[in-house]
């Protein structure tokens, strides 16, 4: 079992940055990688960025040279730093563990709300 606690959403105008983190607990000895997700409203949950367990990311079109995924595996947290932030950004982030192709964890979503 993977626990996972996102923080750092909130209210942000157009042009701003926030940064978000993921705090996993549990059986993190079990994760392949991690990765946030976003869901506006009336969206599918999308892929925003992965990141493995050696360091290697991974980040969709739309937000390349905006967002940057890190993790600090002493504190075992995974991170997303957003800059020049949209209002088309506004969405609930959730962050996800991968364990295996047909076992991942979901966090509970943090709300980023970006104000034009």
């Amino acid at each position: 079992q993977v626990h996972l606690v996102e923080s750092g959403g909130g209210l942000v105008q157009a042009g701003g940055s926030l940064r978000l983190s993921c705090a996993a607990s549990g059986s993190i000895f079990s994760i392949n990688a991690m990765g946030w997700y976003r869901q506006a409203p009336g969206n599918q949950r999308e892929l925003v960025a992965t990141i493995t367990s050696g360091g290697d990311t991974n980040y969709v079109d739309f937000v390349k040279g905006r967002f940057t995924i890190s993790r600090d595996n002493a504190k075992n947290t995974v991170y997303l730093q957003m800059n020049s932030l949209k209002p088309g950004d506004t969405a609930v982030y959730y962050c996800y563990a991968d364990v295996s192709p047909r076992l991942g964890y979901w966090g509970q979503g943090t709300q980023v709300t970006v104000s034009s």
